[in-house]
């Protein structure tokens, strides 16, 4: 019974962010009688991001830390808790039914902390304001650079803190609050779990880019419309790593549409899949909004409409973040940008491919 009251007032805990500033009585709630038995933010925060990643290394990652340190604090923090936290099993790190009691506890504890330390610099007049943002890169190097123009005009005590990631790293990132705004393909990764809202930045085609060369636009079947060469050319699939189910999505649409496909490149950016079709190298399915990485639409490629659900990028946002007047004009410059930018031409789908879409 102790325990669980004890459980129940940790969201009381005001601790600083450093080993040894915690409050006594905090440990003491949980009867902790060893020296450095301490419930400190850090802790919290490291306890967190172990119980989300389910791996010490992940964590580690996350967090940017060393392995042994991030251990030695989850040890130190389960000694002040008096019971462990969690099961080691392998390469996995699985909660206790009391681990998951204090996960929720240190949610609110965590939300709170950063509220206070999000508001700190609106105390001086002087002081700037960091926003810390990761996104994909598409979004990073075509939307932010706009928003950018407009924040500027009207917030000249903010900075960004950037970060080019995955959709699966940026979900890490917002779970370890190392950024508070992630820019990403809502339709790319599982739904997230509560307390993060989506804010609707731009709606982005997926579209089949092939070699300029390639003419698709009075193609009513390859065997017959088109050369040897170029047939040879739209069976070489150039392929993006997702990482997601979406990956296996593109492919049956490939295999549906070229039914000679061979997967020819795995890239990891798709400006890097641009350059490649550019070349001759041969197609690949991707977001329009990546053709126009670096300045004008990509030359060298067409792009055709294939009828594939639209990319949705959003901002995912923490609830209180929307509060906080900064975040607040961010988001509406993101949004602002979305609207403006025109993408690029593309071209209406190649009659060989419609009946695709309407058995899609």
């Amino acid at each position: 019974m102790a325990r669980q009251k004890a459980l129940i007032d940790l969201q009381a805990v005001t601790a600083a962010d450093q080993d040894g500033d915690a409050s006594g009585s905090v440990a003491e709630l949980f009867g902790a009688q060893k020296q450095g038995a301490e419930v400190t933010l850090r802790r919290l925060r490291i306890f967190w991001a172990v119980a989300h990643s389910s791996s010490l290394t992940r964590a580690a990652k996350l967090l940017n830390v060393s392995q042994p340190t991030l251990s030695q604090q989850l040890t130190g923090f389960e000694t002040a808790i008096g019971t462990p936290l969690f099961e080691r099993r392998s390469n996995r790190m699985v909660l206790t039914e009391t681990g998951e009691i204090l996960l929720r506890k240190a949610e609110q504890v965590l939300r709170s902390a950063q509220e206070l330390e999000d508001s700190l610099p609106t105390l001086g007049k002087q002081s700037r304001q960091t926003l810390r943002i990761a996104g994909i890169s598409s979004v990073m190097r075509v939307i932010l650079p706009l928003a950018m123009q407009d924040l500027a005009a009207g917030a000249a005590d903010v900075d960004l803190d950037v970060h080019e990631n995955s959709p699966a790293e940026i979900i890490d990132l917002l779970y370890a609050r190392r950024v508070n705004v992630g820019l990403m393909a809502a339709n790319s990764v599982a739904e997230v779990s509560a307390g993060f809202q989506q804010i609707p930045i731009l709606t982005d085609p997926f579209v089949l880019a092939v070699p300029e060369s390639i003419d698709l636009s009075r193609v009513n079947d390859p065997n017959r419309d088109l050369s040897a060469s170029d047939r040879l050319v739209l069976n070489r699939a150039i392929q993006f790593v997702f990482g997601t189910q979406h990956s296996s999505r593109i492919q049956s649409w490939l295999d549906a549409a070229f039914p000679n496909n061979q997967l020819y490149v795995r890239v990891r950016s798709f400006e890097l899949a641009l350059d490649l079709v550019a070349s001759g190298a041969g197609i690949c399915v991707l977001p329009a909004l990546t053709a126009m990485v670096g300045g004008p639409p990509r030359a060298g490629v067409r792009l055709y409409n294939i009828g594939l659900e639209e990319r949705r990028i959003v901002a995912m946002v923490p609830s209180h973040y929307l509060r906080v007047p900064h975040y607040g004009s961010f988001l509406a410059a993101l949004q602002s940008a979305g609207q403006r930018i025109a993408l690029p031409p593309v071209a209406p789908m190649p009659a060989f491919l419609e009946g695709l879409a309407r058995e899609g």
